[in-house]
């Protein structure tokens, strides 16, 4: 792939994603949708992995972390069913891709990270190619941001085992809800929570939610 960084072909990428990796395959929301086809994925990535930027699968980012695959990154906005004028708590930078394309959904995005140098490079990322409702912090994703509570909507990007951490659910506005990786009995499955009740979705794999130590 050539002129990925602002030539016509990465556009053209994007928008083979949309049509055939997305829309294909059942994500509907049309406002995912665009915010999917706007967002410069190859550019919240590492320089030797940009020409798989829109491949269907995962890419590695470095920290041991992963950029998820378009058709995840999607289903999980669109699970969220933002209109416009929510703040969102996305759990797990990586790379601020996520956050991004959050940030054309809704109105202002906290976003965590634990690792410093991934939060410090979407952080820049983010600032130069202009999203400006994104507030990205370092700390322990499983206590969420308290003090920005209550969220509209929580995003995860690692899986916590068993459980939800409790401070994300406390953290959320009624009937928010929480898009989460869950393991139990050795299975992971992406989850949507809210209102108390829980919903089991699709078989994922994720990095694991790090907590405290």
């Amino acid at each position: 792939m050539t002129r990925e960084r602002s030539g016509t072909t990465s556009t053209e990428a994007r928008r083979r994603m949309v049509e055939r990796q997305l829309r294909g395959r059942g994500i509907e929301d049309e406002r995912v949708l665009a915010a999917m086809l706007e967002v410069p994925r190859e550019l919240f990535l590492p320089e030797d992995v940009r020409r798989e930027a829109y491949a269907d699968g995962a890419l590695p980012i470095g920290e041991g972390q992963t950029m998820s695959q378009p058709w995840i990154v999607a289903f999980m906005a669109q699970l969220l069913g933002l209109e416009g004028d929510e703040k969102v708590l996305e759990v797990g930078t990586g790379s601020g891709y996520g956050a991004a394309v959050l940030s054309r959904l809704c109105a202002h995005v906290v976003t965590v990270e634990r690792h410093e140098r991934l939060a410090a490079e979407a952080r820049a990322t983010l600032g130069e190619l202009g999203y400006k409702n994104v507030e990205v912090r370092i700390g322990d994703g499983t206590e969420g941001m308290a003090d920005r509570a209550p969220f509209d909507g929580i995003s995860v990007t690692a899986t916590a085992q068993d459980e939800p951490p409790q401070a994300l659910l406390d953290q959320l506005a009624e009937r928010a809800p929480l898009v989460i990786p869950i393991r139990r009995a050795g299975r992971e499955h992406l989850m949507l929570i809210r209102g108390g009740e829980k919903e089991e979705l699709i078989p994922v794999r994720f990095v694991p939610l790090v907590g405290p130590g």
